[in-house]
């Protein structure tokens, strides 16, 4: 008897080219994956898209001096570019900036505010006075509060994958013009996370069989220290409008609505290729039968262990992930690949010179699933 396999793959972000970690991290093993499921007959949805939103998008924009809309085009055309050549066989690779994708926003953040699990509080930001505006995620960096790494962003450290706000940061300065900020209140939405830690740790329990070792230690770890409330919504104008009066100033987390992204494609795909508007729900009601599986590098997994299991719990009738296989990361060199510091091997630059079988098989047989893995 077939099954039906719903694959979400990690969205790049749309404000720089695809590098091999990108690859090799998610969108390769992923291929291979939905490859093997239809081979075997079971019927199978693989999305994903381009991150559209968040400051990634808005710094690169006001770095070249283009708008959020220029650069995320350009990029969105790229990626489809280089997944055709490269063969990744997305059923829909789409983007967060489509309408659809803000109405099923709207809609998961409405029914959570509506059953208690999103609340306003007023708290203190870190705002630059120099640039004489606020200073979300990107916008900020300093040395992160727990494994002392410089160069923590405002929303996560890289070095350690912990979540962070970023007035936990230490010696924070503005990326801008590097000028020390200042605190200043401002009132946003919170998710509360706190409220679904007994049934995410029972959950969890029920994966540690199935999930790698390093998905079970980041989820644990976690769950561990205690869920803490999570603002999700940002003093920023590049993203999806927060859905209720009074804030239209502000824009919803980039990865509160990101992860979102995987059942807003589902709908657009059942819309605009199933020709069924309702076909999603074979892939997603929990009562179903179907399986999700999501892949992506291991700076994601709280994302999706932690925070978007959260948000279906809250919202409800949705299936929890079965298995979140999540790679290491691809080095060069014995080095981190880094977009800013221009380390990588960038995808277009390779499929411009280069046949693109030879790099499916060699990242394939040297996958990093169980630790970093050198490409040389």
């Amino acid at each position: 008897m077939s099954e039906r396999i719903f694959i979400g793959v990690a969205w790049p972000y749309a404000d720089g080219s695809l590098q091999l970690g990108n690859l090799a991290g998610a969108d390769l093993p992923a291929d291979i994956f939905a490859r093997y499921h239809r081979l075997k007959g079971n019927e199978v949805l693989m999305v994903s898209g381009s991150d559209q939103h968040g400051t990634p998008i808005t710094l690169k924009a006001e770095k070249e001096g283009k708008s959020p809309h220029e650069i995320i085009d350009y990029y969105q055309r790229e990626f489809l570019d280089c997944w055709g050549k490269i063969g990744i066989s997305f059923d829909l690779f789409t983007g967060t900036s489509t309408g659809n994708h803000a109405e099923v926003v709207h809609d998961i953040f409405l029914k959570l505010l509506e059953k208690g699990y999103l609340y306003r509080a007023t708290v203190s930001q870190l705002y630059c006075p120099r640039c004489q505006r606020f200073l979300p995620d990107r916008y900020v960096e300093g040395v992160c509060p727990f494994c002392k790494t410089p160069g923590a962003r405002g929303d996560q450290c890289d070095a350690c994958s912990k979540p962070l706000n970023a007035t936990e940061l230490i010696g924070a300065y503005c990326r801008i013009c590097n000028t020390p900020p200042t605190p200043k209140e401002s009132e946003h939405f919170f998710l509360k996370l706190s409220a679904f830690q007994e049934q995410l740790e029972k959950w969890a329990d029920e994966k540690k069989a199935k999930w790698r070792p390093n998905v079970n230690g980041f989820t644990q770890r976690y769950l561990k220290e205690g869920l803490r409330d999570r603002a999700i919504t940002r003093d920023i104008e590049w993203g999806v409008p927060v859905p209720v009066p009074g804030f239209e100033n502000k824009r919803i987390y980039v990865w509160f609505e990101a992860v979102i992204g995987y059942l807003s494609a589902s709908r657009e795909w059942a819309t605009k290729i199933a020709g069924d508007k309702d076909r999603w729900r074979d892939f997603w009601d929990e009562t179903r039968g179907a399986k999700s599986y999501y892949f992506l590098g291991k700076d994601n997994i709280p994302f999706h262990t932690i925070i978007w299991p959260a948000m279906l719990l809250g919202y409800g009738g949705l299936n929890l992930p079965a298995d979140v296989p999540a790679n290491e990361f691809l080095t060069i060199e014995g080095k981190k690949i880094s977009k800013s510091r221009n380390w990588a091997v960038w995808l277009p630059d390779y499929l411009s010179r280069y046949d693109p079988d030879p790099l499916r098989y060699i990242l394939s047989v040297n996958m990093p699933e169980t630790g970093d893995t050198d490409f040389s």
